[in-house]
């Protein structure tokens, strides 16, 4: 879609997810691709002479025109703007915009090589000091804040684990979770699966912040704020902890598949769906779709990946079979080459040594699901 920006007149834009993210050159376009890989979910929007052919695929929004007259319709909907120009451009742009600290959006500047990131409007209440902090990390690039009170360092809560993928299951809870981060009331943290290294501030955790080997163990010291990472579909038993709580949902789970050829969308969807509920897992944590290389073109395949932004990774008979499986079968052999799909497809791209399920197969559809580990050293040490 190529969003026509003629004077006086503003592109109708419908608001998806929080951020924007804009850029008016050609390396800014490739910066803002990588930003929205890294920022899952983001709205990427740059100049349509940039285009590479799959933007509508990626959903990507391009734009002809002054970006001037694409602000206005952006700071009506988003709550935070990533702005890959200069910083003169862009103060210059905001300035006729600009209402309140307490409804602009927060406004983040990055350079064209992506070294500096600068939080330049609504730092705190638009929440763009921690927009900028979570980014500089994920680019490797130096933060820009000026705030003088911005020196708490501590957990943005509407952010957290953002530059890794994870997603909350439910806003409901950030604004009272974040005043009690903020507050330094005491906050529990339980993590049962995902990146382990998001405490980034290059020192230990302020004593408020503590966390617990398990949801009963937080429980048990009576929190005022939770945050909860898990790839597990919540029962009663962390009831208490949502009190004033938010789930947080890592990118760990890997389903391997197998299909007849031409097995519909539909059908690979539903048995997925069902499987994860049958393993009471989040659909929300699912990162990719394994398979054999001669299912690349899968079309069912394709579109239910697409459909959820899952990564779509195949590998060879030769790779799948270096893989030791509990299962295999000399008939998926006679036809693959392969001894299994499903299982050592799973194992490969999640680099677990197990599997949470080893083999169902439902009709037209075999599934096999694993949780990717991670060894990375622990938040807080």
């Amino acid at each position: 879609m190529i969003l026509s920006l003629e004077e006086g007149k503003q592109a109708s834009i419908q608001q998806q997810e929080p951020y924007a993210v804009v850029a008016i050159t050609k390396h800014g376009a490739e910066l803002g691709r990588k930003v929205a890989a890294t920022f899952p979910g983001v709205d990427l929007y740059y100049m349509s002479k940039f285009a590479r052919g799959d933007e509508e695929q990626k959903d990507i929004q391009l734009f002809e025109g002054s970006v001037r007259l694409l602000l206005p319709s952006l700071f009506k909907v988003y709550t935070g703007i990533i702005l890959i120009i200069s910083l003169g451009a862009v103060v210059r742009m905001i300035a006729p915009l600009l209402k309140d600290k307490k409804t602009d959006p927060g406004i983040v500047v990055v350079d064209d090589k992506g070294e500096n990131v600068i939080s330049v409007l609504s730092g705190h209440l638009g929440g763009a000091n921690e927009l900028t902090k979570e980014l500089a990390v994920a680019l490797e690039a130096t933060p820009v804040i000026t705030t003088a009170s911005d020196v708490q360092k501590t957990i943005p809560v509407d952010l957290f684990g953002k530059r890794f993928g994870w997603v909350w299951d439910s806003p409901d809870k950030l604004t009272p979770v974040s005043a009690s981060v903020v507050n330094e009331e005491r906050v529990a943290i339980v993590q049962e699966s995902g990146e382990t290294n998001w405490w980034h501030h290059g020192r230990p955790m302020p004593a408020h912040l503590t966390v617990y080997p398990s949801i009963q163990s937080a429980i048990d010291a009576k929190p005022n704020a939770t945050l909860l990472i898990t790839h597990r579909l919540i029962t009663e038993e962390a009831a208490p902890l949502l009190e004033n709580g938010v789930v947080y949902r890592p990118k760990v789970l890997v389903l391997g598949i197998g299909c007849n050829r031409g097995t519909t969308s539909e059908e690979i969807e539903a048995v997925i769906q069902k499987t994860l509920e049958e393993l009471n897992v989040s659909i929300k944590s699912v990162q990719a779709i394994a398979t054999i290389n001669l299912k690349k073109d899968e079309e069912g395949l394709l579109t239910v990946a697409q459909k959820y932004q899952w990564g779509f990774h195949y590998y060879t008979p030769d790779e799948l079979n270096q893989v030791s499986i509990e299962q295999p079968s000399n008939m998926v052999y006679k036809y693959t080459g392969a001894y299994a799909v499903s299982e050592p497809a799973a194992l490969l791209d999640s680099g677990a040594d197990k599997l949470l399920l080893v083999k169902k197969k439902s009709g037209n559809v075999t599934i096999s699901v694993a949780v990717k580990s991670f060894i990375e050293n622990r938040a807080g040490a």
